[in-house]
């Protein structure tokens, strides 16, 4: 990346582009014969760079850079004050001393507006060439004119892509700003001796009528996930001294967690080996090196690897093979009315065989009812959490506790 230059104003974030933009940004390119070809959106006096294609590097651009409108060729094409194309920008006496022009070593350019589907005018697509082309004319001018046209529809969906994007970025950062994180901690049950042997931290927001789950799948989705996690096992931390010493604290984290910073931030707690990382099933974890590295280091330091949500998406045996887990969460959908349903039965003790197989100790997630909890000690499963073992609370100590648990289990 080139140094800082005068026309270019702060990075931004920017959804990867697709591949059908790419396609077309990689036929203009081609097309018009130049170096590079772009798509920008306007936000205020900013251009900011969505799509590239061809080597960038030179120009000093990249994807998330952004173009000050008032400082370069393109604000000047939007206003009217230069064509939409020049061939030779350096002998052209209206673009010479455009300081973009200088800064950026821009030999020749081609662009022009974008609208959205309602008219309003969304950004600019164009072709930038580091050295004058002077084959350039009107019929380069119309192709580009017709690309933009058809890009209309596409940059519709990427603006609402962008507006939905905005506004969760503000509320998980508002969020972690404002340190609204709530933890509640929900017991591990031993099904067999009727005592706590771990509690889970849950995440909760300050308004309980809203999905914390869909928050973390939004978040994700922005590329916030990592982020939002790392900040809620921050939150949950601290509730370690607190609890028993025979009693672990699971913490919640997706691959790209666990490979983001999580194992300093576990091992800096100065007791990993009270730990447990149940990692979820949300994103691909075939051939992940960095996150194989991370789970041997966490494991070498006493912290359990679990999989969380056994059975919820066709990812968990890919994870089983890979990670090698030190405890499997069999997900509350196959635990649910298990007692009734001979599939389920069946999947379940195929898990217990292979945890068995494996060394690996088996949790039944969502016991909700005495027939959940029957079901689950006839399948061999160890341990349980659920509703009826023990319902999140924020206190970690009566998590621990969990009368109610106890006296479910003695009930015969």
């Amino acid at each position: 990346m080139a140094a800082h230059h005068g026309c270019l104003g702060p990075r931004s974030e920017v959804c990867a582009p697709g591949d059908a933009l790419m396609g077309l940004l990689d036929l203009l390119r081609r097309r018009l014969r130049m170096e590079i070809a772009w798509l920008g959106r306007l936000d205020g006096g900013l251009l900011i760079l969505q799509g590239l294609s061809g080597n960038a590097q030179p120009f000093g651009l990249a994807l998330g850079c952004t173009i000050r409108r008032d400082a370069g060729v393109f604000g000047r094409v939007l206003a009217g004050d230069l064509p939409e194309l020049i061939p030779d920008t350096r002998r052209d006496p209206r673009t010479a001393d455009i300081i973009s022009v200088q800064d950026l070593g821009i030999g020749a350019y081609a662009a022009t507006p974008i609208l959205d589907t309602d008219g309003n005018l969304y950004g600019l697509v164009g072709c930038l060439h580091r050295h004058p082309q002077p084959s350039l004319g009107d019929r380069d001018i119309r192709f580009l004119r017709l690309l933009a046209r058809f890009l209309t529809g596409y940059v519709s969906d990427l603006r609402r892509m962008w507006e939905i994007r905005s506004r969760v970025w503000h509320r998980v950062h508002t969020l972690i700003d404002s340190d609204s994180l709530r933890i509640h901690y929900q017991p591990v049950i031993d099904l067999v001796a009727g005592r706590t042997v771990g509690v889970e931290a849950l995440t909760r927001l300050p308004d309980p009528r809203l999905s914390t789950a869909a928050l973390f799948r939004d978040a994700a989705a922005a590329g916030l996930g990592p982020e939002l996690e790392t900040a809620a096992i921050q939150r949950a931390l601290p509730a370690l001294p607190a609890l028993p010493d025979d009693v672990r604290l699971a913490v919640n984290a997706a691959p790209s967690t666990v490979t983001g910073g999580l194992v300093d931030l576990l091992l800096d707690t100065g007791e990993p080996s009270r730990l447990v990382v149940e990692i979820t099933e949300a994103e691909q974890a075939y051939d992940n090196p960095d996150l194989v590295a991370a789970v041997h280091l966490l494991r070498r330091h006493g912290v359990l690897i679990a999989i969380d949500d056994l059975g919820a998406c066709y990812s968990g045996l890919e994870m089983l093979l890979i990670l090698r887990p030190d405890v499997v969460k069999v997900d509350r959908v196959l635990i649910k009315n298990m007692s009734g349903d001979p599939v389920r039965r069946a999947i379940v003790a195929g898990i217990t065989t292979i945890a068995r197989e494996t060394g690996c100790r088996v949790v039944a997630e969502g016991i909700e009812t005495r027939a959940d909890l029957t079901a689950a000690r006839e399948a061999g499963i160890r341990c349980g959490q659920g509703y009826l073992l023990g319902r999140p609370t924020p206190d970690p100590r009566a998590a621990c506790r969990s009368p109610f648990a106890f006296s479910a289990l003695t009930r015969h």
